[in-house]
């Protein structure tokens, strides 16, 4: 996907032409079986552990039992935010948010702390949306500290998620997130909003790649986004869909860190 750091806080902003058609094919390069990457899936997860389900910000979902699936928004806040915010509060719906720090949480801090508040998981997606596995080891400490800190600060809780830029990882990164105690999580559904501002299309890709345990990449930077959201909710909530976070996805197991999960 495009460098979403370049994001001004006028979303109209947009990048075009070649930078998204090369961020798109390393999209697909870094989600494809020729990288070897292996990925733990939720309902694996589920197996694995024996205890009940935890509790969630909105209810108790058990997931071994609901049709569940994850929302996540990756590279906010931004000027949008609190617009989402008021959609997911009316239609009870958590979603778990891979945020960006440049930008992004030291513009809008108040934003960080009302996701937290209201019950939604808040994750990291960098500190300037560096490649990962074109960084040495001390710059992907610094990527995924300083947002670590800065969430804490903000909300009293430290991630224990991380997502990295256009899913984009391997062994370094990995060994990297066990030691600072974080989990990767990529998707399964994908609406490429970075390339549309048409509601429509977001809503109709996401619903044509729904199915059970679904991990949904939206970002809220985008202007066709947001609009998206209520339509995509209440689609997926006909279907039978339970809308959960990502640790309520995997609950009772737990997502360990230095794993990747899709």
């Amino acid at each position: 996907m495009p460098s979403l750091t370049s994001k001004m806080t006028k979303t109209g902003t947009r990048l075009r032409g070649a930078a998204i058609l090369a961020a798109a094919a390393s999209l697909t390069l870094a989600l494809s079986g020729c990288t070897k990457l292996e990925t733990s899936s939720p309902s694996s997860v589920r197996g694995a552990a024996g205890a009940q389900a935890r509790a969630a910000g909105f209810g108790t979902v058990d997931c071994r039992r609901a049709k569940c699936i994850a929302l996540t928004f990756d590279a906010g806040p931004s000027e949008n935010s609190a617009r989402l915010l008021d959609i997911l509060k009316e239609k009870q719906v958590p979603a778990t948010f891979f945020l960006l720090g440049k930008r992004h949480i030291d513009t809008y801090p108040d934003l960080v702390r009302r996701m937290a508040a209201e019950g939604h998981e808040v994750a990291s997606h960098t500190w300037t949306h560096k490649i990962l596995t074109d960084a040495g080891p001390d710059e992907i400490r610094e990527e995924l500290e300083r947002p670590n800190e800065e969430i804490e600060r903000l909300t009293g809780q430290r991630p224990t998620l991380m997502r990295p830029p256009q899913g984009r990882t391997d062994d370094t990164v990995h060994d990297i997130c066990r030691e600072l105690g974080l989990a990767e999580v990529l998707w399964s559904v994908t609406a490429k909003d970075y390339t549309t501002d048409d509601s429509g299309l977001i809503t109709e890709r996401v619903l044509d790649q729904s199915s059970r345990d679904g991990i949904i990449l939206l970002h809220d930077i985008y202007d066709g986004t947001v609009p998206a959201v209520p339509g995509i909710i209440d689609a997926l909530k006909k279907r039978g869909y339970v809308f959960v976070t990502v640790p309520q996805l995997l609950a009772p197991g737990k997502a360990e860190p230095g794993k990747v999960y899709r």
